[in-house]
């Protein structure tokens, strides 16, 4: 018997839309993440262009996925109640880091699109020119110390889901799947 899942959220759970969102980014920040370390470590320039003609249209889908889900909470869905039973200051701190992915990501694309037009790489990385030295330029310093944050930001939110999925068993990490 299967059940149908709402695109809404509901009060005890996220919708198709929110989860799907949620999931996919979360994968594809996997990828800019490892790709972009890649590419900082790169031994050559050529490694560095293929990496990095992976990393930015996976970077510009994020943006969109962040925009649509904006877009979708506010004129469309609403969040989920807080767990029940849990103290007001792990929602507190949920909703901060919450609020944190969002400020560090957009700051990660903002600092990446001023890299790529003040450096003028994007005819280096699609077109095959040489690509230029980043450290140069000023936005390649919070680009690196933005990816620093986004790992340790993931970090925590891992820990979380997974403490309460395994320690407090309160069902936490289901409202954030697809109904079973």
């Amino acid at each position: 018997m299967g059940v149908s899942m709402s695109l809404k959220s509901r009060a005890d759970r996220y919708g198709a839309v929110a989860v799907s969102i949620h999931w996919l980014s979360a994968i594809l920040l996997l990828v800019l993440l490892g790709s972009g370390f890649r590419a900082a470590n790169a031994a050559s320039t050529v490694a560095k262009a293929e990496l990095l003609r992976l990393h930015v249209p996976v970077a510009i889908a994020v943006l969109l996925l962040i925009v649509l889900r904006i877009v979708w909470w506010f004129a469309f869905d609403k969040r989920p109640d807080g767990v029940p039973g849990s103290p007001a200051w792990q929602e507190f701190v949920a909703r901060g880091v919450h609020l944190l992915f969002y400020v560090v990501i957009l700051g990660m694309i903002a600092s990446g699109i001023g890299m790529i037009a003040i450096s003028g790489a994007a005819r280096a990385i699609f077109g095959g020119a040489t690509l230029p030295d980043f450290w140069t330029y000023p936005p390649r310093l919070p680009h690196g110390v933005g990816a620093k944050l986004l790992v340790g930001l993931l970090v925590l939110h891992v820990a979380a889901a997974l403490y309460h999925h395994f320690v407090v068993r309160d069902g936490l990490l289901w409202r954030m799947w697809f109904d079973r």
